[in-house]
């Protein structure tokens, strides 16, 4: 089978200003921990804050990104990924693209004039919360994807990933690479992201949703969208379910949903019937932090997908891949997978 290219990520490339951070900086800047969320106003100060107060580490990230860099790791197949984002002319987007190219992703991103995108991931304990500010990364247009040397990479695809924090960008650039795979019996992959898009972006949301072929998510995501879609139900079982039997564009493939659910089994719903797989469980002392594990699930995922392999060991490889990155800072993996 032909690897090259076959999985393209679009999505807003982030530098992850990372730190260990304590209960009163997540209470001055009113940040709930386990969260997602964009920068507002009264959140700017708080990246100089922690650089001054904190070991604050840099990391090269953003959901899309960081799986896709996941999927290339397990993988080993080099230039098997792509990915397409907007990033700024300056020191972030060099070690940005520096990153992607020591992790062997072919990427190609949009070079905009306003500083490159950063988030920031506030640590305490083991949880994680994290306050995006695009910047950059919003300012991505489906111009840069219509270049030829850019729709090359779609053409090339077989699987596309695109994290749902990406349609707060580019909802236009989204749909068209959803209408492609459905054109072309392709496999459309997205992830629920953050319980702000489902409630916030429900609209852009569920105007994509009948291309998605699989959905990931987590547990506390899939709540919110069982809430905003009125199914008055907080059972993820059920919700996986429901998700799965909304309506697709193309009858080719059937949609499966995957939700994660931390230490809890996976939930797999396709065919009107629901699977469950348990995670490895890791001794609490070898738990760094759980920034990444979602990211680097639906990466595992991936990379065994894209070799056509049962939905069994694409949730084994999402796990193990989850495992990986939990015992270290950010979303950084050892030179090579030890995945069997």
């Amino acid at each position: 089978m032909e690897y090259e290219g076959i999985l393209l990520g679009m999505g807003n490339p982030l530098l992850d200003i990372s730190a260990v951070v304590d209960q009163e900086f997540l209470d001055k800047f009113d940040i709930k921990l386990d969260d997602a969320i964009l920068a507002e106003e009264k959140h700017l100060p708080m990246y100089d804050d922690m650089a001054s107060k904190y070991n604050v580490e840099h990391i090269a990230g953003g959901a899309t990104q960081n799986s896709i860099r996941v999927a290339q790791w397990m993988l080993q197949i080099p230039g098997a990924t792509s990915y397409m984002g907007s990033i700024g002319k300056d020191k972030y987007g060099e070690e940005m693209k520096k990153n992607a190219k020591q992790a062997g992703v072919n990427v190609h991103y949009y070079e905009d004039d306003s500083p490159t995108g950063t988030c920031a991931v506030c640590v305490v304990g083991s949880e994680r919360s994290l306050v995006a500010n695009l910047s950059a990364a919003n300012c991505y247009k489906p111009d840069h994807l219509k270049r030829p040397e850019n729709w090359a990479l779609v053409e090339k695809a077989k699987y596309f990933y695109i994290a749902g924090f990406f349609l707060t960008v580019s909802p236009e650039s989204i749909m068209l690479v959803a209408e492609h795979a459905a054109a072309k019996n392709k496999i459309f992959t997205m992830n629920l992201s953050a319980p702000f898009i489902c409630e916030f972006f429900k609209d852009v949301q569920d105007k994509v949703f009948p291309y998605i072929d699989f959905v990931f998510g987590y547990e506390t995501e899939a709540r919110t969208f069982s809430k905003v879609h009125g199914w008055e139900t907080e059972n993820v079982e059920e919700i996986a379910l429901k998700i799965s039997q909304l309506p697709k564009a193309s009858g080719t493939h059937k949609r499966i949903t995957v939700i994660t659910q931390g230490v809890d089994p996976v939930v797999v719903a396709e065919d009107g019937k629901v699977k469950l797989f348990p995670v490895i469980l890791l001794p609490k002392e070898k738990l760094v932090d759980t920034n990444g594990a979602g990211d680097a699930f639906a990466g595992g995922f991936l990379s065994q997908l894209v070799q056509e392999k049962p939905i069994e060991e694409c949730v084994r490889a999402g796990n193990y891949a989850a495992n990986v990155i939990i015992q270290r800072s950010g979303c950084t993996y050892p030179e090579k997978p030890d995945f069997k």
